[in-house]
């Protein structure tokens, strides 16, 4: 029989009086009371398949027409393999564990997807839509609907499921039917009750609230219940305000969820993508988001999500247990779930939220959006394989605005809340994971992650131009979890999920964070090792073209050796980059090198090169089990057993020659290295004018005193100085400042720094508060 001619364009242009027909019978109060509202629910309705499935592009064209024959063979391949049985509706994807419910609603919102757009070779197709119903009768009859009791994981019966099923309602809804439509919409009021969008607690919070009212939010729509759009809409205000614990957006850019866990690149990106599809959809309705405070959304942006993107990647420390989803063993697409893949979807979320922003906004959004799309050469993202043809629209269609590409800027951010920080340069980034009684170590569960011990002991991540992949290509199932680049950690062999899941596992130690002037910093650790005795302070201070890192009070009692890795690269499958070491200097070729100061130089320094195997399923219960060999470079100080106030001091310059690199290691008067102790750090950099110090107690460094533990920022010109300080307990009791060199006035302040004194000295009272802010002044000296 042949396939009549079809179009997505003629299916939405014929389907609002069945629609509307439809939302009537669910109406009780009867359609000449609601007439001009139904006519308003199918606007949305064909809205939202507008956000969801894309509009304005060439579906014979590049990269669409690939992208729309792929869902067709999928869903040929579905289609073929659906076999409805008691506990199931395709063979391997059983109700119980709850994930095979979401599954199979992920592969019949496929199918319908080739059903309903064009260029799938199934669109229009009689016998693929009479499948999709016998598909949602199926699970709606067996298990999803109102007379079940959920068991398993809550987040497959309350947002992985609901939202699935309403897409899939919202593209076939004048062809459902009243009977099955009313029946959806009872399933996600069984599983999404009212009370799930009442207190702002448990697994009601962040992104996962936004997952909520999105399919509340539908399914108002889709049965035509304005009551349950309003509640969607209003429970959305809780996201938006700054929070001072546990999860949400934090005013200095951090984002938790979980309540102990960094999770900008993950579940910020579900949070970030979910609202845009709100403001969208709901914008200029009769229930438009008004509350002021999205404008804290819109502002997270620049201030959240843009500066822990770097050439298009999601920095990993930022990305959760996600960090171990790799490639996934269902997944049908094969799709690499890696640092590029979070910050594409972060990318897209931006260029979707743009369509609710002003024009200023949208205007330096753009610009950042092409540049990230220009310089994402390890991951192309206008044909990124996890994007359907409406995303793909969306970031095409910035690639072509009127704006400049923005380059990566430059400058330091540190993200106190959630004890991260990134230190960006001409031609490179890095940055820093700690962890604190406030951020755990790692998070683990659901199979997922159970070997990310150490990610949370000073991991320092970094990148350069043409190292975009350095943590992209199998690096965490095949990295050595002892040594992730940048810790100090206890050899001591801990068991998978050690310190418990869901982010457990957090040190007992308060002093976690830094001070910044915006473009250096001083950022510290007080470490206490995971399911070890050891102890460190570890300082990082962060300048012009170096990061310095240094670490003291180095002890453990464990009976085994305790390790500083300054560095563990990727160097790909067989990978041939040479590596030379110079008198106090080593240099990894394509990467850039280190410094070693002091009397013994590199002689502390060990080194190895070594092919290690692993697969994506030795870290996730859900990933694929091919394993892959990659080559590393391992740079490590060792401590020895059992050390006791064991030190180490080294610089890391990224893309620097070998030439630099000697050069720098030759100039003793370059960097002074003022302290190194258990009780503060600091150094000084002549040439920049900067001292910067970290006092884990009160005390004097360098004519710098400070009355209790601070992290303190000192940048000197020729006539003018400004300091910079912090106070990383969050005690938010006032302490003193005292720099003991002559300042004849203080020209500008913060309104937390009061003068106490100037002239011979300057002498400062800061009253911190407890979220570990940055307070300054400038001085005329």
């Amino acid at each position: 029989m042949p396939v009549p001619a079809w179009s997505r364009r003629t299916f939405l242009a014929t389907a609002t009086a069945t629609a509307t027909a439809a939302a009537l019978a669910l109406d009780p109060l009867g359609p000449l009371a609601h007439a001009a509202e139904t006519d308003e629910f199918e606007t949305l309705r064909r809205r939202w398949l507008d956000i969801q499935l894309g509009s304005g592009y060439d579906a014979g064209a590049e990269p669409y027409a690939s992208r729309l024959a792929e869902t067709g063979t999928l869903a040929r391949t579905f289609r073929a393999t659906m076999a409805p049985a008691a506990t199931s509706l395709w063979p391997g994807l059983a109700f119980d564990p709850p994930a095979g419910i979401t599954q199979s609603y992920g592969r019949l919102w496929t199918m319908t997807q080739a059903y309903v757009q064009d260029g799938t070779g199934l669109t229009g197709d009689p016998g693929l839509l009479t499948d999709v119903l016998r598909g949602l009768d199926h699970l709606s009859e067996r298990v999803y609907h109102s007379g079940t009791t959920r068991y398993g994981n809550w987040w497959e019966w309350q947002i992985g499921s609901p939202r699935l099923l309403m897409d899939i309602v919202a593209a076939l809804h004048p062809l459902l039917g009243a009977a099955r439509i009313a029946a959806a919409c009872a399933a996600v009021d069984h599983f999404v009750p009212d009370s799930a969008l009442g207190s702002y607690t448990g697994t009601s919070t962040g992104a996962n609230r936004v997952d909520l009212c999105r399919s509340v939010a539908l399914r108002g729509v889709l049965g035509a219940n304005p009551a349950k759009i309003a509640l969607a809409r209003d429970a959305l205000s809780p996201v938006f305000p700054y929070v001072t614990k546990g999860d949400g957006l934090y005013a200095d850019g951090s984002f938790v969820q979980h309540t102990w866990v960094a999770y900008s690149g993950t579940y910020g990106q579900v949070m970030l993508d979910g609202l845009g599809r709100l403001f969208t959809l709901l914008a200029g309705s009769s229930w438009d988001v008004t509350d002021p405070n999205r404008q804290i959304v819109l502002d997270s942006v620049e201030r959240a999500y843009a500066p822990l993107i770097y050439d298009g990647l999601m920095m990993d420390s930022v990305n959760g247990r996600a960090v171990s989803r790799g490639l996934p063993k269902d997944d049908e697409r094969r799709i690499m779930r890696s640092d590029h893949f979070h910050g594409q979807g972060v990318i897209a979320a931006v260029a979707l939220l743009a369509g609710g922003a002003s024009q200023a906004e949208r205007d330096r959004w753009h610009a950042r959006v092409k540049g990230w799309i220009e310089r994402d050469t390890v991951s192309p993202i206008l044909s990124a394989r996890q994007f359907g043809v409406a995303d793909l629209a969306r970031l095409h269609a910035v690639a072509a605005a009127p704006v400049p590409a923005a380059p990566e800027p430059t400058g330091h951010r540190l993200f106190a809340a959630m004890d991260r920080a990134v230190h960006r340069r001409p031609g490179w980034a890095a940055n820093i994971s700690m962890a604190s009684e406030r951020i755990a170590y790692y998070e683990c569960g659901n199979g997922e992650n159970p070997r990310g011990w150490h990610t949370g002991a000073g991991m320092l991540s970094w990148w350069t131009r043409g190292q975009g992949g350095q943590y992209t290509d199998w690096f965490w199932p095949t990295v050595d979890p002892y040594r992730l680049p940048g810790t100090t950690v206890s050899t001591k062999r801990l068991a998978d999920r050690a310190g418990g899941e869901w982010g457990a596992p957090k040190p007992a130690v308060k002093w976690v964070g830094g001070t910044t002037d915006g473009e250096f910093a001083a950022v510290g650790q007080h470490l206490k090792g995971l399911g070890s005795t050891l102890e460190a302070r570890k300082s990082w201070f962060c300048a012009a073209d170096t990061v310095i890192c240094l670490g003291a009070g180095i002890t453990a009692r464990d009976g085994v050796p305790v390790e500083t890795v300054v560095d563990n690269r990727c160097l790909g499958e067989e990978g041939t980059a040479s590596f030379t070491r110079g008198a106090g200097w080593a240099h990894l070729a394509g990467h850039g090198g280190w410094v070693f100061p002091g009397p013994d130089g590199t002689e502390r320094l060990r080194t190895l090169r070594e092919d290690r195997t692993g697969a994506w399923s030795d870290i996730n219960t859900t990933s694929a089990t091919e394993r892959r060999t990659r080559r590393y470079q391992t740079l490590w100080i060792d401590h020895g057993t059992d050390p006791t106030d064991a030190s180490y001091a080294y610089l890391l310059m990224p893309g620097a020659s070998p030439a630099t690199l000697a050069a720098r290691a030759a100039d003793p008067g370059w960097l002074r290295i003022l302290a190194n102790g258990a009780d503060r750090q600091a150094v000084a950099v002549p040439s920049l004018g900067l001292t910067a110090a970290n006092f884990w107690q009160a005390g004097t460094v360098d004519r710098l005193t400070v009355s209790a533990p601070a992290s303190v920022l000192l940048r000197r010109g020729r006539s003018t100085a400004t300091l910079r300080i912090s106070e990383p307990l969050r005690s938010g009791q006032p302490f003193e400042l005292v720099w003991d060199r002559p300042v004849r006035a203080v020209l500008a302040r913060d309104a937390t720094v009061e003068v106490l004194g100037t002239g011979a000295a300057l002498r400062l009272r800061i009253t911190p508060g407890t979220a570990c802010a940055t307070h300054g002044c400038t001085l005329l000296v």
